[in-house]
């Protein structure tokens, strides 16, 4: 495990060298670091990883984006997680796979009372659902995990909520 100061990532390179796989989860909202803090972590700080990564060799990098992410939309979230994928595509890994999950079902540390009332609700309409409107973190994870054990189908490979539920059955 290597700790590294995303404002310096350059420097960092060694710890980006040697890997046949890289995985990205790397995120804020805007809330916690405001709009500009946001792009910078959610599109400037993914790429720039992607890129170093790519330069120490990495073939396969999987990035976990989100659903409805689109570079033209009118949301800043949508907008900036549509932006990242297409930059993370023009690196030129041999494999990029990305992840779209609906709202990630998690426990968090910090208090987000909003997202915290939409995981209760969505929580419920699971049971009848499974895997319409929301994913467990963990199924994203064993879906991550699994799409790089998978041979390779192409360049770039999208996956949406409902295939990711179906790669991270346990």
């Amino acid at each position: 495990q290597a700790v590294v100061d995303f404002e310096r990532l350059g420097e960092h390179a060694a710890a980006f060298q040697g890997h046949d796989v890289g995985f990205c989860c790397l995120g804020t909202t805007r809330a916690k670091a405001g709009a500009d803090g946001f792009v910078r972590v959610d599109r400037d700080y993914v790429a720039q990883a992607a890129e170093l990564a790519r330069a120490g060799g990495c073939k396969h990098f999987v990035l976990q984006s989100s659903r409805g992410a689109n570079a033209q939309s009118s949301f800043l979230y949508l907008r900036v997680k549509g932006e990242v994928e297409n930059l993370v595509q023009a690196v030129g890994f041999d494999r990029c796979t990305i992840l779209r999950p609906a709202v990630l079902l998690c426990k968090r540390q910090e208090s987000r009372p909003m997202e915290w009332i939409a995981q209760q609700f969505l929580g419920v309409v699971a049971r009848v659902f499974p895997t319409a409107y929301s994913v467990p973190v963990e199924t994203v994870a064993r879906a991550m995990v699994a799409c790089a054990l998978q041979p390779g189908e192409g360049k770039v490979k999208v996956l949406e909520n409902g295939a990711i539920h179906e790669l991270g059955k346990a």
